[in-house]
């Protein structure tokens, strides 16, 4: 597990590559994002998709499943905001989405002794290179135990 004084500005996180599929599309809309782009690939190409595309709160959690996976903060990631989020191209069935995370930021808190931020930029590509995704979150990180300012 991590915690803050494991974190550097410039250190980089790469995920595995996870696939994404149409019955996986489909089923987050029809459960969140009921709309016809990301329900029917028919329905679909009549709209500014051109095709059926994941929902960005789909994308949103398959990125999480691979942060989770890949950065693995002691206690679990926990956010403290956004200061970045894009979806700047769609997610298709047959992508293979891979997320590369690096550190910006490290700073103790001055209020809190045992802990501190991280902030992270999180782009998510597809296979051929195309970002997917960009997050940039804070993230909550508690401090090695007896290693508190």
């Amino acid at each position: 597990m991590l915690y803050l004084e494991d974190f550097s500005v410039g250190q980089t996180f790469v995920s595995r590559e996870h696939a994404v599929d149409a019955a996986a599309i489909t089923a987050f809309a029809a459960a969140f994002d009921p709309q016809p782009f990301h329900l029917d690939d028919a329905a679909a190409r009549g709209t500014l998709f051109g095709g059926l595309a994941a929902s960005g709160w789909h994308t949103g959690a398959m990125v999480m499943r691979l942060m989770v996976e890949t950065v693995p903060v002691a206690g679990g990631i926990i956010g403290s905001g956004l200061d970045e989020l894009k979806w700047p191209h769609p997610v298709r069935p047959g992508d293979q989405l891979h997320v590369v995370a690096e550190v910006i930021e490290v700073r103790p808190s001055k209020s809190r002794p045992d802990q501190g931020w991280v902030k992270l930029r999180a782009t998510t590509f597809n296979q051929a290179g195309t970002v997917v995704m960009v997050i940039q979150p804070n993230l909550i990180v508690p401090r090695k135990p007896g290693e508190t300012a």
